[in-house]
């Protein structure tokens, strides 16, 4: 069985640091086996959420149904004055509408967590409420998270890095999710 892992994260500019992050994470899950998918920047440009609302939009509905359909989970979040970003924190607030499902919200998946700022500090705490929000929803961090200094390190166009142990860490987090997956599955 393939494992399918849904990538969340970047930020509203087009091919940030935390999108090129995330994407040498997804590189990992990639090696481990897995198929991948990427959704970010404008794909994460979502109406706030409501959970009154039964209308949702294209993208609105195309994040919930990959994510449904996801067998483990990345996110990289751009840290936004020491924590998650309103744009992925809000992408995340549509996972409530999987609720009612069989395997609600992101119930038993394995979650790769990975927060980006300029700085130590924003980057770990971003990081620490990413694991937050995936315990919220059932989900289950990967061991190895990842803390991602952009001041000290800097990823080129589909998540190449020259510090190759930043680059490894972030590999890692990624095969750890196919990992956990398929000792789940």
């Amino acid at each position: 069985m393939t494992v399918t892992v849904v990538g969340v994260g970047g930020s509203v500019r087009p091919d940030s640091q935390s999108e090129r992050v995330l994407h040498a994470a997804l590189e990992g899950a990639r090696e481990a086996g897995a198929k991948v998918r990427a959704i970010t920047g404008a794909d994460l440009v979502l109406p706030f959420y409501d959970p009154h609302m039964t209308e949702r939009t294209a993208q609105a509905a195309e994040l919930v149904e990959a994510l449904r359909a996801a067998d483990g989970v990345l996110i990289a979040s751009p840290g936004y004055h020491g924590t998650v970003s309103g744009l992925v924190k809000n992408a995340l607030d549509y996972v409530e509408d999987l609720r009612d499902d069989d395997r609600p919200y992101l119930d038993g998946r394995a979650v790769g967590c990975i927060g980006v700022a300029y700085g130590w500090q924003a980057s770990v705490t971003t990081l620490q409420a990413l694991r937050s929000v995936v315990h919220a929803l059932r989900g289950w961090p990967t061991p190895l998270g990842g803390a991602v200094n952009s001041a000290e390190t800097r990823f080129g166009p589909g998540g190449a890095c020259e510090d190759e142990k930043v680059a490894a860490t972030l590999r890692t987090i990624g095969r750890q999710v196919v990992e956990f997956t398929a000792q789940r599955v």
